[in-house]
């Protein structure tokens, strides 16, 4: 998978929330708190994930997900690997390509891999980042422009890739404290206008760019603990949140969103929640 293809539309995606068509996801079925890698489970780790918990809500996850009409697509789970939950690590896709990177942090090097295979099963072409460093959760997507996180995951040199591989959109690096781990920790966009923000964590020349273009919905610090920006938006501004981030949800409502409260407190004891655990292949436009 050498040479940049433009596939058929399998894979499509325009913005962060246009209406899910196609995601795949993976069960926490092998979930544990192994090697401490962010700071949230720095705070579980005496606690470790309860798995059967943590199952529940997932497949109470994938069920709303299939009741407001998404395809969702299981990533064949393996023991090694212990966060494969977040499938929006390992592979991103932007217009019509599908990216695969290499993982950077070694609990994950590995992941890749299973989703190659299933890829490669399905028939769908992607664009493979060989000893590129770079996670999904640092991309992020609005028509023209795609806004990448400088993080502990993703260095520069891998965003100067994506630019040349994609000379028709706008990518704009954005540095962020590397404490916040990936870029929709702090910042995600839910329509043309509105985006999710914990301010001051980001270089203020790319915040300002960010408050230029959209109406910034700000997020407390003890709701960005419990991941307040990671919603998924599914289309027709229709958000997946979860029910404990009450301010955010209201924030949200306020401004016309259909907010879709679903608890999956288990999972995010890892450091992600829900644009993390769903890696879209297919976005309509809204219209």
């Amino acid at each position: 998978m050498g040479l940049l293809k433009r596939p058929t539309t399998l894979t499509q995606c325009k913005t962060e929330y246009g209406v899910l068509k196609d995601v795949i996801v993976c069960e926490p079925k092998h979930m544990t708190l192994r090697n401490m890698i962010n700071e949230t489970q720095k705070k579980f780790k005496n606690e470790d994930i309860h798995i059967e918990i943590a199952m529940e809500q997932h497949h109470e996850f994938v069920r709303v997900l299939k009741k407001h009409g998404v395809n969702v697509h299981l990533l064949p789970v393996n023991e090694k690997y212990p966060e494969q939950v977040f499938t929006r690590d390992i592979g991103f896709t932007l217009g019509q390509t599908t990216f695969v990177a290499d993982m950077a942090h070694d609990v994950r090097k590995g992941e890749e891999n299973t989703l190659k295979e299933w890829l490669e099963l399905k028939g769908i072409s992607y664009y493979n980042l060989v000893s590129d460093e770079i996670e999904g959760g640092d991309v992020i997507i609005d028509r023209h422009s795609i806004y990448i996180g400088i993080s502990n995951r993703t260095n520069m040199a891998a965003i100067e890739h994506i630019q040349r591989l994609l000379p028709e959109y706008e990518v704009i690096p954005v540095p962020f404290h590397p404490k916040y781990l990936h870029l929709d920790c702090v910042f995600n966009i839910v329509s043309p206008h509105e985006a999710l923000i914990y301010p001051g964590v980001m270089n203020r020349k790319e915040e300002k760019l960010i408050a230029s273009r959209y109406d910034l919905i700000e997020v407390t610090e003890e709701e960005q603990f419990t991941l307040g920006t990671n919603v998924l938006s599914i289309g027709h501004k229709r958000v997946i949140s979860l029910p404990v981030n009450t301010n955010v949800n209201e924030q949200l409502r306020k401004r016309g969103f259909d907010v879709i409260e679903v608890d999956i407190t288990e999972i995010i004891k890892s450091g992600g929640s829900f644009r993390c655990c769903t890696m879209p292949l297919r976005r309509e436009d809204d219209v």
